[in-house]
């Protein structure tokens, strides 16, 4: 990800603009890791990287191959040097300070990420946790390590593949055409079955590292004058496109987005590929990329990579939430100078330090990273040293967060739906669907996701006298999909449903609607069937999404003396904007009446995830059963489901 020529080699040369590419791809990163709410797409700067390091690595591999020179032993001695020292430095520098600021479970997670560092193994490691119940990113100060493992793991293989097909060297540009086509219809084909894969998988990301590695080759072949004027026109100007096409990947992409796919090949590795196959005196190549600033934190940009996301991580986790806007801006200016130092007084005297020593450098390195690949193991064998002071906090709250609704069903006679539709449904979906009596008809009916079961404990206990029923589903809660229909069907028929509820994690079902509509086209319809059937709709907004587990509500942090269970308003808001504005929609379409739950649980300044001395929630989105008996009482203290 971020190779450059190594100078010392004979028959290597040095770009400043990829230099300048790699600055734009490392403060994209950065930027957007600080400020998302400023960066949307900048996380697409890693697929810059890897195009980059495919360009300049096979640029290496290629050359030695023509002039003979190529040597496995130095091929690895290089990258060895190259990779571990900034490496070595952070993870160490992780382990120093999660001893004295994580608590035991949170510490033998990084023990756990430590090893997959340590190993280039953790973006299997990412792959393999990544799911709907996973701990916040914030919380992972390795995570973004997975594109480094990516990249050593496809230098694993390359140079004897390299090696092997330069025996065809008249057809190895086809060979690497066909290749990288392959790839990328792999990558397409993974994507479309599972966008984790996609994302994680190394096999899915190696086009991105192929398509410099097809420059890399052109350029070593490529005549020395070009004649077709339409090409040499395009030549001019093909920079200008490159970069239109990273900065309005930068703007308009986001978390949300289908990423990788499509997105990721149009915007920043079509873009990087075209700036890297423009010539250096074109103008932003010579004038943009190659200006001394950029140039500089492109040589810097490897540390500056390692270091910025682990501090900001050790900042969001200390902090209990992701830091003031303050705390950002200093964590970014640490990283550039840990970087800059890292660079000047660690990287640069290992690698290009005395060539005769090289070899015992790297064997050197090497067992360095086996003995923290072995700490990291053991920290996460032995549950994080549960015997730190840090892993033995001050408890404010004792017992378990879990929901523990399925014992309350149990506990208070609740009943699993028993109507043939119902049950029919259960089978073919999976769904869950309870009511609150069973010999009684239906009052109440809740339709939605997990976050539709929100309400239903409280309400059913709030409510002794009405039976109440939830149907919960994964997808958009409408009588267009499959598992839903039949449920509206019922409701439509029973004449007994008098008021029906609908409730999801809006933020997440944006997810699932169709191009070329919307989330209140998707329900209007819905609702209106419902209402003609003389039933009241109420619709909710979703209750606060934290960046942080609740467990950490349980303690004072290490480092940390702050209400452990608050954060900022703004970091919810700036999540219920991306749909409320819909919900408004359908308000104002329908007769449908919009209950704001988020107002319980937050004021002008802060939301909590706390209320009367009693954690409401079981991780970072969804309530428990204290938080579903709260949020019922608010309802119905403020007569909302008149």
């Amino acid at each position: 990800m971020f190779t450059k020529f190594d100078m010392s080699q004979p028959n290597s040369y040095y770009r400043p603009d990829i230099d300048g590419l790699r600055a734009l791809a490392v403060l994209s990163v950065v930027l957007f890791h600080a400020f998302p709410e400023w960066f949307h797409g900048g996380f697409i700067g890693v697929d810059i990287f890897f195009v980059i390091s495919g360009y300049l690595i096979s640029s290496i591999i290629l050359k030695d191959l023509e002039s003979r020179s190529f040597s496995f032993s130095d091929f690895y001695i290089r990258r060895i040097k190259r990779i571990f020292p900034t490496l070595i430095l952070v993870l160490l520098s992780c382990l120093v300070f999660g001893w004295f600021a994580l608590l035991s479970d949170e510490y033998q997670q990084l023990g756990k990420h430590i090893f997959g560092a340590s190993t280039f193994t953790n973006n299997f490691m990412f792959w393999q946790e990544s799911g709907y119940f996973d701990n916040d990113s914030n919380t992972k100060p390795l995570l973004h390590l997975w594109s480094l493992s990516t990249e050593e793991q496809f230098y694993l293989l390359w140079p004897f593949l390299l090696w092997a097909l330069f025996k065809w060297r008249a057809y190895l540009g086809r060979i690497l055409l066909s290749f990288t086509i392959g790839f990328t219809l792999l990558h397409f084909l993974t994507f479309y079955s599972d966008r984790i894969v996609s994302f994680y998988a190394p096999y899915a990301r190696f086009f991105e590292l192929l398509i410099g590695a097809c420059i890399a080759y052109q350029h070593l072949h490529a005549k020395t004058k070009t004649t077709h004027p339409l090409l040499k026109k395009f030549k001019s100007i093909q920079s200008f496109i490159g970069l239109g096409l990273i900065l309005i990947g930068i703007q308009i992409i986001t978390k949300e987005s289908h990423f990788p796919g499509w997105y990721a090949l149009l915007s920043p590795v079509l873009g990087a590929a075209l700036i890297i196959d423009s010539p250096q005196d074109s103008f932003i190549n010579k004038h943009l990329f190659s200006n001394k600033v950029l140039v500089w934190i492109g040589l810097i940009s490897y540390p500056l990579y390692l270091w910025h996301w682990s501090l900001l991580s050790f900042g969001s986790i200390v902090a209990s939430q992701m830091p003031p806007l303050s705390i950002r801006i200093t964590l970014v200016i640490l990283a550039f100078l840990l970087a800059t130092l890292t660079y000047y007084l660690i990287e640069k005297p290992i690698r290009f330090g005395d060539p005769k020593k090289s070899k015992q450098k790297a064997i050197l390195l090497v067992l360095i990273m086996v003995l923290i690949g072995i700490a990291g193991g053991i920290i996460y064998k032995e549950q994080g040293l549960e015997g730190r002071n840090a892993a033995r906090p001050v408890v404010k709250h004792e017992g378990d967060l879990g929901n523990n609704f399925y014992s309350l069903y149990i506990n208070k006679n609740f009943y699993i739906c028993d109507d043939e539709l119902l049950i029919k449904s259960i089978k073919n979906f999976g769904v869950r669907c309870f009511q609150s009596k069973k010999d009684q008809p239906i009052d109440i009916a809740i339709i939605g996701d997990s976050h539709a079961e929100h309400l239903f404990i409280g309400l059913a206990e709030a409510m002794p006298t009405k039976n109440i029923m939830y149907y919960s589903g994964v997808y958009i809660p409408n009588e267009n999909n499959a598992e839903f229909k039949e449920i509206y069907s019922f409701i439509i028929k029973n004449l007994g449903v008098h008021k029906v509820i609908i409730s999801a994690y809006w933020k997440h079902r944006l997810g699932n609607v169709p191009k070329k509509s919307s989330l209140s086209a998707q329900l209007i319809p819905s609702i209106k069937s419902l209402e003609v059937n003389n039933k009241k709709i109420y619709i909710t907004d979703d209750t606060p999404n934290f960046s942080f587990s609740p467990k950490q509500c349980k303690y004072i942090r290490p480092l940390s003396n702050k209400n452990n269970c608050q954060e900022d308003s703004d970091y919810f808001y700036s999540q219920d904007k991306k749909y409320l504005p819909e919900l408004k929609i359908i308000e104002k379409k329908t007769k449908t009446k919009l209950i704001y739950t988020s107002n319980a649980l937050c004021s002008h300044n802060t939301c909590s995830m706390e209320k009367n001395n009693k954690i409401l929630y079981s991780d970072e989105q969804h309530l428990n059963a204290n938080g579903s008996r709260y949020i019922a009482n608010f309802i119905i203290d403020r007569n909302l489901l008149d």
